[in-house]
């Protein structure tokens, strides 16, 4: 099966697939979704003492993380593999790798290797803690990335202790920031004419999420605490109780705040020396949640959604991910897509976020049986029949 691009955007783009895991997927996921040639390279099943290649690979996470994607089984460690590597290089735009830092440089796959082979190659990595430092060859790992960048200080009820957020932000945000890198390469390349190497890092990925939470110490040398559902800053922002369950309500500025006051038919707390701006309202919080908690109560969650939009006061339900995607909001939007699998079933994933118009991301290929295009690729390098049999005769694919 020849490449079958899932977009017109990156077609053109050969990718080396050499990631694991998470954050490597997730960025790989990112240009096989717009169009790129992807090739996961794996270790060849023989070699598979760990059961990697046969872990649940029909599991919705894989299936999920690794679409729109062919495979090839390559023993990297062994000349005639590398050999292999370096000549699918010579043809390729980006090789994708989240190794520890010292393993790509054991295994001959540096940069300062690789542009020998192709100077138009473009290396992306993705470590943990980054490429150098005290931490570099420390195994990283999101939820040690989330506490380790902040985020789990922040998360949570005040004195409840830390808490990780409820996906794994480190990692999906470092694969994410990593395919922007990538594309910034590329860009770049079309006025140079040669690559480079560009990496990120869970760490670097999770403080830079941190964004104002970060500028409140790095500015202000204040220490940002956990809030529990309240904003730290736009007060009253948080979750309140309904006849039926909860709602999220979002005051942020003071003509939403004086709406707010008059649907709640709590005029008076315009006036209110304790709730007259945000710095009062800051001061009592827990007060006005209070309140706010008392009145909220009083209706069901579809009602006061109604008022309080009818007004402009920024809120909404508080969903479980079954009722994610049946909202209508949600649905219009066509967010989740069907995809076939190996196993000839059709499943629903989410799609892109970003919607191009003219070009639009699909779900083309089915996640790749290991392997499963081991031949095809070869074949495409010129080698023989004969050629692919004694190369897996030797475990080298």
């Amino acid at each position: 099966m020849p490449h079958i691009p899932a977009a017109t955007v990156l077609k053109d783009i050969a990718v080396l697939d050499l990631t694991r895991v998470r954050s490597g997927p997730t960025c790989v996921r990112q240009l096989a979704d717009w169009g790129a040639n992807v090739i996961k390279v794996e270790i060849p099943e023989a070699l598979d003492v760990k059961g990697g290649l046969s872990s649940n690979r029909r599991g919705s996470d894989f299936q999920n993380l690794h679409r729109n994607k062919r495979s090839l089984t390559l023993n990297l460690k062994e000349k005639e593999g590398l050999r292999i590597f370096h000549q699918l290089v010579e043809k390729a735009d980006i090789v994708v790798e989240n190794y520890r830092p010292d393993v790509k440089d054991r295994l001959g796959i540096d940069y300062e290797t690789l542009k020998k082979v192709n100077q138009k190659i473009i290396l992306a990595s993705i470590s943990g803690f980054g490429q150098f430092g005290p931490y570099a060859k420390r195994p990283g790992f999101d939820q040690i990335a989330q506490g380790m960048g902040g985020l789990m200080s922040i998360t949570g009820i005040p004195e409840q202790g830390p808490v990780r957020a409820g996906i794994p932000i480190a990692d999906l945000t470092a694969g994410i920031f990593c395919a922007q890198g990538i594309l910034l390469a590329l860009i770049e390349r079309q006025t140079s004419g040669i690559g480079q190497w560009l990496h990120t890092s869970l760490l670097e990925a999770q403080i830079f999420m941190l964004d104002f939470q970060s500028a409140r110490w790095l500015v202000d040398k204040e220490i940002p605490w956990q809030a529990g559902n309240n904003h730290p800053t736009s007060i009253p922002t948080g979750v309140f109780e309904t006849s039926d369950g909860y709602i999220n309500i979002a005051v942020a500025g003071g003509a939403i705040w004086h709406r707010f006051c008059e649907v709640m038919e709590r005029t008076g707390w315009l006036e209110n020396p304790k709730y007259i701006d945000s710095e009062a309202r800051s001061e009592n919080r827990d007060l006005l949640n209070n309140e706010i908690n008392t009145i909220t109560k009083e209706g069901n969650t579809n009602d006061w959604i109604k008022k309080l939009n009818e007004v402009g006061v920024p809120c909404g339900a508080i969903y479980n991910i079954k009722e994610v995607f049946s909202d209508p909001q949600v649905q219009a939007l066509e967010i989740a897509r069907p995809l076939s699998t190996q196993s000839s079933t059709s499943s629903e994933f989410v799609r892109q976020p970003i919607n191009l118009t003219r070009t639009p991301s699909s779900f083309t290929v089915a996640p790749p049986e290991a392997g499963e295009h081991t031949e095809e690729v070869l074949l495409d390098l010129g080698y023989k029949a004969d050629e692919i049999k004694s190369l897996k005769s030797k475990k080298i694919v």
